[in-house]
């Protein structure tokens, strides 16, 4: 049928023609029929509903968008899927991505250069190419070991080890390194750490982290103006991760500051950390999760996850190549039992970002329904 979401909104269909929709309210998976006949939800996480309070409601429509459970390293699993970067660089140490997976960033110190991909399928290695693009950075530092961006791809960082130092670049063409140039704007993280490898950062710019080799911590720092490294300050705020491992060589972030993950060059692993409140590594702690690279990559340098955390790639210098994982799946949607559905089988999910509309309907206050799609992957 027409996917008229405008259409759909103001015509709630209920038993004798349509009428105006009143949108209601779900809490916790329940579905109150009493506050509407038009709803809209969108999955978080794997859902159960349930229907209350139908009394003289007769029919109902409900708009359901799929989500993602991403960032689940305890799940990971190998997708059997690799992309060479030899052909550019033979000491790949950093990895990120373009927030649409659509382009890919590897810094390295054959080169002391970034060189960008493009990913003709989001997130999907096997579609990757070279642009024929680098970016070098070896006037501000020779030993260059991560690269990152800020949220709309306008300035990018680097961190090195042979000076110790963060570095700001700024890009006329967003995420496009051919239009790079160096800001003269650099911080200094030596007084904390003189073997800096891994560089992230909070979305809004407000926050950096640095983690160091010759401490085994991740370091906070503050920006008093978003993703200007003149005005960063050391927060006196540091967390130790010896206990998993000696060599960690990088941490990123999930997308809400809850978890970041470390890759460790001894032990060929990722580790999990969880903070108890969003961006503040002062209230962190090891989860007691990991998952080992090791047959994939005996000399792991660092990690990259796609922006629903559902994919994770790792990149390394025993193979000069990204590997891509699989760290989560679409949300799953359980329906009460008392609804029967047209063809006798009831409907999964939407896919992740996709939009579905569903037409209820009772007359026996609530005992039975009948249920349809009357909506798929509305734009």
């Amino acid at each position: 049928m027409a996917n008229d979401k405008d259409f759909l909104l103001k015509n709630a269909v209920e038993v004798g023609g349509p009428t105006k929709a009143t949108l209601g309210s779900i809490t916790s998976s329940d579905i109150d029929l009493a506050t509407g006949n038009y709803f809209a939800d969108t999955l978080a996480a794997n859902t159960t509903y349930t229907l209350s309070n139908a009394g003289g409601v007769q029919s109902f429509q409900l708009e359901v968008t799929g989500g993602a459970l991403g960032y689940d390293l305890g799940a990971a699993v190998y997708d059997s899927v690799s992309f060479s970067v030899s052909g550019q660089e033979t000491l790949p140490y950093g990895l990120t991505f373009k927030p649409d997976g659509t382009k890919m960033y590897v810094v390295g110190g054959s080169g002391d250069d970034i060189n960008q991909y493009t990913l003709s399928t989001a997130f999907d290695l096997s579609s990757a190419s070279f642009d024929s693009v680098t970016f070098s950075v070896a006037s501000q530092d020779s030993a260059p070991r991560k690269v990152k961006f800020n949220d709309d791809g306008t300035k990018m960082f680097i961190v090195g080890t042979s000076t110790d130092t963060v570095y700001q670049y700024s890009l006329s063409t967003a995420y496009d390194i051919s239009t790079a140039s160096y800001d003269s704007v650099s911080f200094s993280v030596s007084s904390q750490d003189t073997d800096p490898r891994g560089l992230d950062f909070k979305p809004d710019g407000t926050k950096m982290y640095i983690l160091g080799t010759s401490s085994d911590d991740v370091f906070q720092y503050s920006l008093s103006t978003a993703w200007d490294l003149s005005t960063a300050s050391y927060d006196s705020v540091s967390f130790d991760t010896t206990a998993q491992d000696n060599d960690p060589f990088s941490i990123t972030f999930n997308n809400d500051g809850t978890l970041f993950f470390i890759v460790t060059n001894a032990n060929d692993s990722v580790y999990q950390y969880s903070c108890s409140t969003a961006y503040d590594i002062s209230t962190a702690s090891y989860d007691s999760v990991s998952f080992s690279l090791a047959s994939q990559e005996t000399n792991a340098y660092d990690a990259a996850f796609s922006s629903n955390g559902v994919k994770m790639f790792i990149i390394g210098a025993s193979t000069d190549a990204v590997y891509q994982y699989t760290t989560g799946a679409d949300t799953t949607l359980t329906w009460p039992s008392s609804i029967e559905w047209a063809g006798g089988v009831a409907p999964s999910a939407p896919a992740n970002g996709e939009t579905d509309v569903f037409t209820l309907s009772t007359d026996d206050g609530g005992t039975s329904y009948v249920g349809v799609k009357t909506a798929d992957n509305l734009s």
